[in-house]
């Protein structure tokens, strides 16, 4: 048995008796904890990204930029490889179990990023914060703190971005015939560029990148639906189907395919949980942490419901069937090729540059914070970004079901420490989301100060002084 085979079985015994229980279980406990936050304020999500989340103070990153941080770190490959890979591997029903974890995992998104909030900190240039942040200044566990930062340093700035790099070499490669180490070489480069500019840069990019990106692939999956409108009612009825079969396997006591690849590359997807999109929540500047924790749980729906269900259906509504031998990106641009014809490569090949361009940066943020929580000497953030350019050329040039089995398994250890976390913490939000909630009833524009309620490591909290100016 080789290295690979190992790291896939090993993948494959914690996705399918840990993660899933634990996923499940504590997206529908945030949920009801949270009086079904996700839902009941939707409106005010949209109100805060839309009228409130462009404003800010000239340095500082707004509500929107950190939105598009976190949304260009969930919109990358995951959105076309992953869910093409979950269809080959689960069928339709994977697609059902995508949207279930992100309906449920959109309220932990919700605690999670506005409990970074709470407890980010500031570096002299900008915010910073995330689990490494909370685990220690809320629940004083600053070894665990470490073992995150370590996680999340590895499976987002080497693991997760070898996935981004490794799906443009691909793609580059099917269309345009361009050797993997090429493109590999070209992208590297450019990523040691942006990343060497700092989280400004990065910030500025995402909210330049995502809203293009997300918007066209949209308006692409569009027309895929609109010219084959007779066949919508059946691929909607094979994802329903499917996905309730998916229910009579668990409580039979079996995991089935759909369940497996659903639920995996659903997190892969959206983060919720994982821990991962409250280091770019923690970068905004608000005058509430509530105000965060709603923006980034509406960035789950924006991922899953939105562009991985444009995905989903382009591929089922074109009928070519995917297998182990076809999926992931060239099953999307096999399926893509079927309806819409020879432009449809390059078009994809455009989409997965910038999905995947986005999210290696953002993906290179969440390690940069975490290093910096570790230690702020800054030979170790040098070291770091050499080692992710290294990463990016790492990714492009070696097998994909290597690089997808390695980031698979850190995401899943990253997960398991961050929702022990916020399941510990999830008073705090709900204290906070009560306090958003009166304030608004009162017709006031919600502030927040650490005086406020009684919060854990009070004396950590240092964003939410009770004269601190606030930015709405």
């Amino acid at each position: 048995m080789d290295f690979q085979d190992v790291v896939s079985q090993a993948n494959d015994l914690l996705w399918t008796y840990v993660l899933i229980f634990v996923l499940i279980a504590g997206g529908i406990f945030f949920t009801i904890r949270m009086g079904f936050v996700q839902f009941r304020m939707l409106p005010e999500m949209f109100k805060l990204l839309f009228v409130k989340g462009l404003k800010h103070e000239k340095g500082q990153v707004s509500s929107f930029q950190a939105f598009a941080i976190g949304t260009a770190a969930r919109v990358g490959t995951g959105n076309i490889a992953g869910v093409s890979t979950a269809i080959a591997l689960g069928g339709p029903g994977a697609v059902f179990w995508m949207w279930l974890i992100a309906l449920i995992g959109s309220a932990s998104a919700f605690v999670e990023s506005t409990l970074a909030q709470v407890y980010k900190v500031h570096d002299g240039k900008a915010w910073r914060g995330g689990p490494a942040y909370y685990i220690e200044r809320a629940l004083g566990q600053r070894w665990l703190g470490i073992v995150f930062a370590i996680l999340i340093t590895f499976s987002f700035g080497f693991a997760f971005n070898s996935v981004q790099a490794n799906t443009i070499a691909l793609s580059v490669n099917n269309v345009f015939d361009i050797d993997t180490v090429w493109v590999g070489l070209i992208l590297a480069v450019v990523t040691g560029i942006v990343i060497f500019g700092g989280i400004r840069s990065i910030s500025t990019l995402s909210g330049i990148i995502v809203p293009i990106m997300a918007g066209g692939y949209i308006l692409l999956a569009l027309w895929v639906v609109l010219t084959n409108l007779d066949v919508v009612p059946a691929v909607f009825s094979a994802i329903f189907s499917e996905g309730v079969l998916g229910f009579q396997q668990l409580f039979g006591g079996a995991v089935g395919a759909a369940v497996l690849q659903g639920i995996r590359r659903g997190l892969f997807s959206n983060e919720a949980g994982m821990g991962s999109a409250p280091n770019a929540a923690a970068t905004a500047e608000v005058s509430h942490p509530v105000k965060q924790g709603l923006i980034q749980s509406l960035s789950v729906f924006v991922d899953t419901l939105f562009i991985c269900t444009a995905t989903a259906m382009i591929v089922l509504i074109s009928g070519v069937p995917g297998s182990e031998e076809l999926q992931g990106i060239e099953l999307a641009q096999e399926a893509l090729l079927t309806e819409i014809g020879p432009v449809a490569t390059s078009l994809m090949t455009i989409a997965i540059l910038l999905f995947a361009f986005s999210s290696i940066l953002a993906n290179y943020y969440y390690g940069e914070t975490n290093i910096e929580f570790i230690s702020e000497r800054k030979v170790y953030l040098v070291i770091y970004r050499i080692a992710v350019v290294g990463m990016v050329m790492f990714g492009a040039v070696r097998s994909a079901v290597l690089v997808w089995s390695i980031a698979d398994i850190f995401m899943g250890m990253m997960a398991l420490v961050n929702m022990y976390a916020i399941f510990r913490l999830s008073k705090i939000a709900r204290v906070l989301l009560d306090d958003y909630v009166a304030q608004k009833r009162a017709g006031k524009d919600p502030h927040f100060s650490r005086d406020d309620v009684d919060l854990p490591g009070k004396e950590h909290v240092e964003a939410w002084e009770p004269k601190r100016e606030h930015i709405s």
